[in-house]
């Protein structure tokens, strides 16, 4: 069985800076996306080494007004004690995501229901679409919201993406990108209004995917402290690795 990496999970940006101890990421079609403006670090760093690369990140995104400073960490390797010692007292928010992967015949059988249907997003549908996922991510602001719409209308056009919608008696209650890949097929960004959570949607837009790619191994990453990777543990996904992040937001 392939073994898979965080370098198999997409990143959406472009890259500034790539030598043998890191890569920067930047992204100015949508800069107050985190996960798109960073550092990756293909080696361990010692503190002096974070602390030059914190003042030249900082300088390099203040020259376009971004506030935020994110490090990400080499797979399955956690930051030495002075470093992470370093991130905390200096008000990093310091945390690790974990990486699943499964063979579709792998995945539980869902039952068809009545009440729920999932259909790919077709020009007709994609309005649905970006209601539904504006309405979750205006919790992290206006801005991004927008930024999020831009986006989606970006990766709608291009077929390496295929956004999912998921109706609940007939009103839109769920939605998921699926980033194509020739080794993989990624979810992403799946999440469930929370007035229709716990009936069952959340696992029929995943058996949509099982079902449309069923010679592929379907891979994601999950929160490594929150509840979601449990669903996926019991689902029959497979532990593949670590990586800890940090993000601070300076005023």
């Amino acid at each position: 069985m392939a073994k898979w990496t965080f370098n198999h999970i997409e990143t959406i940006g472009h890259i500034t800076e790539d030598n043998d101890f890191y890569r920067q990421y930047h992204y100015p079609e949508m800069l107050i996306r985190y996960d798109s403006n960073f550092i990756e670090f293909k080696q361990m760093p010692t503190l002096v080494q974070l602390k030059e690369l914190e003042q030249n990140m900082r300088e390099f995104h203040r020259q376009y007004n971004q506030r935020h400073l994110k490090f990400e960490f080499p797979d399955n390797q956690k930051p030495v004690f002075d470093v992470m010692n370093y991130l905390k007292e200096n008000k990093y928010d310091v945390g690790f995501l974990e990486l699943y992967s499964i063979e579709p015949d792998q995945f539980p059988r869902v039952e068809n229901h009545p009440d729920i249907e999932v259909k790919e997003v077709t020009d007709e549908l994609f309005n649905d679409f970006i209601k539904l996922q504006y309405k979750q991510d205006i919790e992290n602001g206006e801005e991004f919201a927008k930024g999020k719409i831009q986006l989606n209308e970006r990766q709608h056009k291009n077929d390496q993406y295929m956004k999912v919608v998921a109706y609940y008696k007939g009103k839109p209650a769920g939605t998921m990108n699926v980033i194509l890949s020739e080794q993989t097929v990624e979810i992403d960004d799946l999440a469930v209004l929370e007035e229709h959570q716990r009936k069952g949607i959340g696992s029929r837009l995943q058996r949509f995917v099982m079902d449309r790619f069923p010679e592929s191994t379907i891979i994601l990453v999950a929160d490594g402290e929150d509840t979601p990777r449990e669903m996926y543990q019991k689902q029959g996904y497979q532990y593949q690795g670590f990586k800890y992040e940090a993000l601070k937001i300076e005023k």
